[in-house]
């Protein structure tokens, strides 16, 4: 089986089993003594021990996961994904908001828009990208190239992964929640298909500011919520060190938002996660992709908004 980099305390168990066959090993190439036998135990027991780990992380595992610094970004699944890529840039209004970018791409031949939370993956980069917490500018030019596919016919495909929308002074004094409301409300009624995939975190609007989609898929080691877990037990317990129950209350996973029919599917990660094997997970996701850009084009227009409309609309309904 494929060697598991192991970075979480609840992934010890691996990292001690590792630990033993590498010992193994080392003891059988100095001694020359044949340990096959104990080493295929080993990789049997790990290849068990590994496969019920991962099938049974917590919520707040799964939190964990989706913040891995090696975990593929936006731009990652791009240059997988995409045979090309123009990024545009500016809101036509403030400036151009590094934390979500966005360009026309082609994949298979088909031209989309392709719009996305960028984090950074070092220090530099996310300072540059403001850690992936967008401004309302960086959601007006998410509006501005979702108008510009709509005006070319071109399908939008949005990858998700932020801690949320900028809280600071100058965001709200800019309109945040204007731009992320006029968002919703324009992507509600956008005349070309949109596919919504959540690769990371999905933190509160700067989630939903660019998630409303035909199709809004999860992949397996992510979570989807009003509100982080940290943040969630400050307000309640008025401190973090209940985020772990805070995590399993506010039912965050992917599993969670599938059993509550608010998205529409769950994209199966690498073993261990996407930060695992980034090119499985880039063409496990290809496939996805194009599979539903197929389905959806063979949709009349009208007839996709209405169904679009009619999902979320029914999202959250109490019948007495």
């Amino acid at each position: 089986m494929q060697q598991i980099k192991t970075s979480f305390d609840f992934e010890k168990p691996i990292a001690d089993l590792v630990q033993q066959i590498e010992k193994v090993k080392q003891v059988a190439e100095k001694t020359k003594v044949d340990m096959s036998a104990t080493l295929d135990e080993l990789d049997g027991k790990l290849n068990e021990t590994t496969n019920t780990l991962y099938k049974n992380l917590t919520g707040w595992n799964k939190v964990q996961m989706s913040r891995h610094p090696d975990r593929p970004q936006t731009l990652d699944y791009i240059s997988m994904i995409c045979d090309d890529f123009i990024e545009l840039h500016g809101d036509r209004t403030v400036k151009d908001d590094k934390a979500i970018i966005g360009g026309f791409a082609t994949i298979n031949g088909q031209t989309v828009m392709i719009i996305g939370h960028q984090k950074g993956k070092n220090t530099k980069e996310r300072q540059f990208r403001n850690f992936g917490m967008a401004n309302p500018e960086g959601y007006r030019k998410a509006l501005r190239l979702m108008r510009l596919a709509e005006k070319f016919n071109k399908p939008v495909i949005s990858f998700i992964d932020t801690m949320g929308a900028y809280p600071g002074l100058e965001a709200e004094e800019r309109g945040q929640g204007e731009a992320i409301a006029r968002n919703l409300l324009e992507m509600s009624v956008l005349r070309v298909p949109i596919i919504c995939i959540v690769v990371g975190e999905g933190a509160s609007g700067g989630a939903l500011g660019i998630g409303i989609g035909d199709k809004v898929y999860m992949l397996e080691h992510t979570w989807y919520s009003v509100i982080s877990p940290e943040s969630c037990s400050s307000i309640l317990w008025r401190s973090w060190d209940f985020k772990e129950k805070a995590a399993e209350c506010l039912k965050l996973t992917s599993d969670d938002m599938f059993g509550n029919k608010l998205i529409d599917g769950i994209i199966p990660e690498p073993l261990g996660g996407a930060h695992q094997d980034p090119e499985l997970m880039g063409r496990t996701l290809k496939e996805y992709i194009v599979k539903d850009l197929a389905t959806l084009g063979k949709i009349k227009t009208d007839k996709m908004i209405e169904q679009r409309i009619e999902k979320f609309g029914e999202m959250g309904v109490v019948n007495e």
